[in-house]
C-alpha cells in the first residue's frame, strides 16, 4: 500500500493548496486604481477613505494578511493580527502576535486588546479590514470584567475535553468575550467593516468562525448557561454569576441583527471544506480515480465516525470496480476525552477505523487536519488499513486500551500510521480520504 499512501498524500496536499489563505484573499480583493472590489459581491471607493486599519486573528491570519497587503499594501495605515504560537512573519506595517490553542494564553490576550484599540480609532470614513481564520476564538481572548483568563482557560479546557461540538464552546467564548459576539463590529462602529473568513466551522455559519466578532449572534446568555448544563461542566463561580446576570438582564446581551453597529458592516467566507474536497477529488481524478465526494459535514464522535467510513469503504468494495475508487469526506468530529493518553480526533478517527478494518484488504482510510495539527501533538491525522492493529499490537500496544485512554498516537506510530505535514498554515476542518481496491493509476 506505500504506493497508495504516497498518491492519498498528493490527494491530502491539493486539498491544503485550495484552502491557501493568500490565495484566496488574492481572489476576494482587487484595487483597480482606487476602486476596492470584495468578493464579488461589492464595491468601495478608496478615494473616499481616510485610512485602512487591518485586524485578523486565526491560524490562517498571516497568509491571508499577506495576501491583503500585496492586493493593496499602501493603502493599509496600520494593523494587527494574531496567529499561533510559531506561526508569526514579519509583516510590513502589522503587528504581529502569537499566542495560545486551543486554550487561551496572555499572547492572545494581548493581541485582542490591540485590535480592540485599533477599532476602537476608527472613524467613521476609515475601512477597518478584518481576516478571519480557524482558531481565532482561542487566539483572541477578551475576557469581561470580573473574569480572569485563568478562570477563562478553564472553562475552555473543560469544555473541549467534553467532546461539546464547536458552536456550543463558541456560544459560551461568545458571553464571556468583549471582542467576539459582534463585539468588535461595536467598537470599530462607524467606520465601516468588512470581514473576510476562512471557515473552519462544518456550517460555515459566519457568527461561528473565530466566535463571529463582526457579526450578529443568534445566541444567548440563557444558551450560554445551557451549554453548560447540557455537558455538565464544572464552571467557575464568577463565569456563573456573569451568565446568570446577563440572563437577567443586567449585562447587555451580544449584538443581535437590528444593532446599529452592524449598519455598514459585511462579511464573507472565502474559502470552506467543500473547496479543499473538490480540489481533492480532482487530483484524484487525475490519478486515475473513482472519486466521490460523499459529505462536506461530518460530526461526531471520531472513533465512531472513523468505524463507519471504515464500512463504506467495505461496502463500495463489494461493487468490485474496475478502478480504484476515492470516497471524499470533509467536516469536524470530537472526542470525549477520557484518558490521559495522546493524540487527536483524526489520529483517533484513524484508529476507530483500523479496528474496523482489520484483516481486511483493499480499503485505505486516511484521515487529516487541514491546519497539519492534529491534537496536542506532532501529527496532522493517520492512515488505517487491514494491517494497521496488528503492526501496532506487534510493537506490545493494545488498539481498543488505546482508544479507551484516548492515546491512538503512540499506536499508530508504532504502526507507521502517522501523517505528519506540519502546520499548512490554514484551516477548512478536515479530510479524510477511504481509498479502496487497489492502487492508483500512474
Amino acid at each position: 500500500m506505500d504506493d497508495a499512501r504516497a498518491a492519498v498524500r498528493r490527494v491530502l496536499t491539493a486539498a491544503f493548496r485550495a484552502a491557501d489563505p493568500r490565495e484566496a484573499v488574492l481572489r476576494a480583493l482587487r484595487v483597480d486604481g482606487t476602486r476596492l472590489s470584495v468578493a464579488d459581491a461589492e464595491e468601495i471607493d478608496l478615494a473616499r477613505v481616510d485610512r485602512v486599519l487591518l485586524v485578523g486573528a486565526g491560524k490562517a491570519a498571516v497568509g491571508m494578511a499577506r495576501g491583503a497587503l500585496e492586493t493593496f499594501g499602501g493603502w493599509i495605515a496600520e494593523g494587527s493580527i494574531t496567529t499561533r504560537g510559531g506561526a508569526g512573519a514579519d509583516l510590513p506595517g502589522i503587528e504581529v502576535w502569537e499566542a495560545s490553542h486551543p486554550v487561551p494564553d496572555t499572547g492572545g490576550l494581548a493581541g485582542a486588546s490591540d485590535a480592540l484599540r485599533l477599532a476602537r480609532r476608527a472613524g467613521p470614513r476609515d475601512l477597518v479590514l478584518c481576516l478571519l481564520s480557524g482558531g481565532a476564538s482561542a487566539l483572541w481572548p477578551a475576557p469581561v470584567a470580573g473574569v480572569s483568563l485563568t478562570e477563562l482557560q478553564r472553562v475552555t479546557d473543560r469544555l473541549v475535553r467534553s467532546g461539546a461540538r464547536i458552536n456550543d464552546i463558541n456560544c459560551v467564548r461568545k458571553h464571556l468575550s468583549r471582542i467576539a459576539g459582534g463585539r468588535l463590529a461595536q467598537a470599530a462602529a462607524p467606520a465601516r467593516v468588512v470581514t473576510l473568513a476562512i471557515s473552519d466551522v462544518v456550517s460555515g455559519a459566519l457568527d461561528a468562525i473565530g466566535s463571529g466578532p463582526t457579526v450578529p449572534d443568534p445566541t444567548t446568555y440563557e444558551d450560554a448557561l445551557q451549554v453548560l448544563a447540557d455537558w455538565e461542566i464544572d464552571t467557575p463561580a464568577s463565569i456563573l454569576n456573569h451568565l446568570r446576570r446577563g440572563d437577567a438582564g443586567q449585562v447587555a446581551e451580544t449584538p443581535d441583527d437590528f444593532d446599529p453597529a452592524f449598519a455598514r458592516a459585511s462579511a464573507y467566507v472565502i474559502a470552506r471544506n467543500a473547496d479543499a474536497l473538490r480540489a481533492a477529488a480532482d487530483e484524484a481524478a487525475r490519478l486515475g480515480w473513482d472519486a466521490r465526494i460523499v459529505a462536506d459535514d461530518v460530526e461526531g464522535e471520531a472513533r465512531s465516525v472513523g468505524e463507519q467510513v471504515a464500512r463504506l469503504g467495505l461496502e463500495v468494495r463489494g461493487e468490485r470496480s474496475t478502478r480504484p475508487v476515492a470516497l471524499l469526506l470533509g467536516g469536524e468530529t470530537t472526542v470525549t476525552v477520557k484518558g490521559s493518553g495522546r493524540g487527536g480526533r483524526n489520529q483517533e478517527l484513524a484508529l476507530g477505523a483500523a479496528l474496523e478494518l482489520s484483516g481486511e484488504s483493499g480499503v485505505l482510510v486516511a484521515s487529516c487536519a487541514t491546519d497539519g495539527v492534529d491534537g496536542p501533538t506532532d501529527a496532522a491525522g493517520g492512515f488505517a488499513d487491514g494491517g494497521t492493529v496488528s503492526r501496532g499490537e506487534s510493537g506490545g500496544l493494545d488498539a481498543e486500551d488505546a482508544l479507551r485512554r484516548n492515546d491512538a498516537h503512540p499506536f499508530l506510530r508504532a504502526a507507521g500510521d502517522l501523517i505528519v505535514t506540519g502546520p499548512s498554515g490554514t484551516n477548512v476542518n478536515d479530510v479524510i480520504v477511504v481509498l479502496v481496491d487497489g492502487h492508483p493509476a500512474h
